[in-house]
């Protein structure tokens, strides 16, 4: 009878269904099934090598050795499963302390990573300890040491790490399909809604549902045509209780508009209130953007022009109200539609007085120039940014990633990222030059790598069931989301874009001959060429529909310096500041005008179609003219277009102004500061507090361009 001699000296008999067991599991980990003929196999090589040993004792670490060596012939990848299960039981310890450590420093300290979260609160608070324990999770069990190696040297930044196992990124959620004919919510049927104020109040509840199952941006498309069902309905509801009362048709009219009317501003004051007070389960706000512009009938327009002043009157006390930050608002511009004379001029007036107040709304060109221009010029189809800037690649009803024939179309609403990983290229171009390497090898290696990731984040979260997100993927938030509970999403995920995330290319030009974005940028285009060509091998080879993504650095711009410093120093123009630049924007402390980075940004526009957005300062205070002319400019480039302007208003006395730290009225410093963060808008300061990190504050601080 041969024996196992465990860690502590006893012995136990040799039992080979403990090894079915434990192989069993480490499969399962992987997602891998074992049929009978595979247990067979693993068992029989197992027995033969235990015997082969000829002794009655055998240690338990020789056993793991033979258990390993036996699925490293058979089953490779749950091998790996086996031995990063033992190593964790072994790291476990060390991962814990390191864990602990961050959960004292939320608990007392804080947390600045992402300024949506308020981690003075308790639920925040508990929220990101257990975000730092599945982060931690998440790089034992899904990846292997060269990736581990590479995020922790800054090569290679995987966003939300703490939730990319469990759901998917940023979206375009269609309300429209999850309203029509009524769903079911936490096992509650809701009727569709029969009137505005009612369809206001369930779409808030369905937002702040679905957005706290997934991670990113959550966009309502086109709010203001989603509206007009509901404001016709309301609308008749009105118009026929006045009627009942033998009013006039004029009178029943008139009267049935402003309840309408009324409704509506309801409807969205309720929506400000519910997106910027409720916490989703993720311990943060959910980021929540919504777009409108199009719509031409008396409610869609009455939809827009009503949500934009909303925004622009603010929320608080009567004498100290200030914009909230979401819904992020972003207006789609159709010159055709907006451009004086036009049917829909007076929306886009209504826009720019939003803007010239609030920073709010974003523009989104849609007959300038580019990818999301071309296709709705073709289509008659606009692509909604999903949060900030992340945009869908074109996937067609019938042929998929290319069209069938001459009538098929994309598909836009209901799609969804699965997540983004980051190169930071001017650490790889340091390696290049360290090691003696070309550079291109070096980004290849990496490239793959990202590739690699994005797969296995296919393959993985394609066997999650639908009942993780049910108004997604069982009452068609998702495109094809009418899934039983218990079907796999798989089918969903061909739909789905996977982003290769790029910073720093201000700093890449800068270590290249130094000169900035501003005076060169011939080699970050030669770069960003190359990735586009590659991404676009693997999209074809793969048949997944890998974007290429501005990455909003918030708290990695000043991770990516810390990164660099460590390996390779302080060098100037790249990483003497405490942060990176933004993307493919130019450095914040150039001296530029709005039109001239317009210009020089605008090379790098169609090479970003997964992600990006362009923003100036607006330093002109209140000229709505100087605004129109920017924004008009803007929308002619084609350009997905950001206002700048730094918001500062008085909690004491309700004055506001541009960009103050002390009120010229009354003396206080209780302020309360909007600054853009990126794609997106943040308090820099509530209370005397900023809720961003100190790199962001930083750079902040030095934006003269931006």
């Amino acid at each position: 009878m041969v024996q196992v001699v465990k860690k502590d000296g006893s012995l136990e008999n040799y039992d080979i269904n403990k090894v079915i067991k434990a192989v069993s599991k480490s499969a399962e980990r992987v997602l891998v099934k074992f049929t009978d003929n595979d247990i067979k196999k693993i068992c029989d090589r197992v027995n033969t090598n235990v015997e082969k040993l000829g002794i009655p004792n055998v240690p338990i670490l020789t056993m793991h050795s033979i258990v390993e060596e036996t699925l490293e012939t058979y089953f490779p990848k749950v091998a790996k499963s086996y031995k990063d299960y033992r190593d964790y039981k072994q790291d476990f310890v060390a991962m814990l302390d390191d864990v602990y450590q961050k959960s004292q420093s939320i608990m007392y300290i804080g947390d600045k990573e992402n300024a949506n979260c308020d981690s003075t609160l308790v639920s925040t608070k508990r929220s990101l300890i257990f975000n730092q324990l599945n982060k931690e999770l998440y790089k034992k069990f899904f990846l292997n040491k060269n990736e581990i190696q590479a995020i922790n040297d800054g090569y290679i930044y995987i966003h939300d790490m703490s939730a990319r196992r469990d759901t998917m990124n940023c979206c375009l959620f269609n309300v429209e399909e999850v309203l029509s004919g009524g769903f079911e919510m936490g096992n509650v049927w809701y009727n569709e809604p029969k009137t505005l104020d009612v369809a206001f109040d369930v779409i808030g509840d369905i937002v702040l549902s679905a957005a706290s199952q997934q991670y990113g941006g959550f966009t309502i498309p086109e709010c203001d045509k989603l509206l007009v069902k509901y404001a016709k309905k309301s609308y008749k509801k009105w118009y026929n209780k006045y009627k009942n009362l033998g009013i006039s048709d004029d009178v029943c009219h008139s009267e049935a508009m402003k309840d309408v009317q009324y409704e509506m501003k309801q409807g969205f004051q309720g929506w400000e209130y519910k997106f910027n007070t409720v916490a989703s389960s993720r311990g943060d706000y959910p980021f929540i953007a919504t777009t409108c512009g199009l719509a031409t009938d008396e409610f869609g327009k009455m939809a827009a022009k009503t949500l934009l002043e909303v925004r622009k009157n603010g929320q608080g006390k009567a004498e100290c109200k200030k914009p909230v930050l979401f819904p992020k608002i972003i207006f789609l511009y159709d010159k055709n539609l907006h451009a004086e004379g036009k049917p829909c001029h007076d929306v886009f007036l209504a826009g720019i007085e939003c803007s010239s107040k609030t920073m709010y709304p974003d523009w989104l060109s849609l007959t300038g120039e580019g990818y999301v221009a071309s296709m709705y010029k073709k289509y008659g189809l606009a692509i909604s940014p999903m949060g900030c800037r992340a945009f869908l690649s074109p996937w067609y009803e019938s042929g998929g990633m290319k069209p069938a024939d001459e009538k098929d179309k994309p598909v836009f609403v209901g799609r969804f990222n699965i997540g983004a990983v980051s190169l930071h290229l001017p650490m790889i171009l340091a390696k290049a030059r360290k090691e003696n390497r070309d550079f291109y090898e070096v980004l290849d290696y990496y490239l793959e790598m990202i590739r690699n990731l994005h797969k296995r984040t296919y393959e993985y979260l394609g066997e999650m069931r639908a009942s993780v997100n049910p108004l997604a993927y069982c009452e068609g938030g998702f495109y094809g989301g009418h899934l039983k509970y218990n079907e796999k999403i798989k089918p969903l995920l061909k739909t789905a874009t996977a982003s290769f995330g790029i910073t720093a290319l201000n700093e890449l030009q800068m270590l290249y001959n130094h000169k900035s974005l501003k005076e060169d940028g011939e080699f970050a285009l030669e770069v960003m060429r190359y990735i586009n060509d590659k991404v676009a091998q693997f999209k074809e080879e793969d048949g997944n529909l890998y974007a290429i993504y501005g990455t909003p650095a918030e708290n990695l711009c000043g991770l990516q310096i810390q990164q660099f410093r460590r390996l390779y120093g302080i060098v100037e123009g790249v990483s003497d500041k405490p942060y990176v630049s933004n993307s493919f924007h130019c450095h914040v402390t150039e001296d530029i005008s709005p039109i001239e980075k317009q210009d020089k940004e605008n090379r790098f526009w169609n090479l970003f179609n997964g992600g990006k957005i362009q923003y100036v300062r607006y330093p002109i205070d209140y000229n709505k003219k100087a605004f129109e002319t920017l924004v008009e400019r803007a929308m002619d480039m084609g350009f997905y277009e950001g206002v700048n302007l730094s918001l500062s208003y008085c909690d004491d006395c309700g004055h506001s102004e541009l960009d103050m730290d002390v009120c010229p009225k009354c003396g206080s410093k209780n302020l309360t500061k909007i600054d853009r963060m990126n794609g997106y808008l943040a308090y820099s300061r509530v209370k005397g507090d900023s809720r961003l990190n100190d790199a962001k504050m930083a750079e902040i601080k030095d934006r003269r361009s931006m």
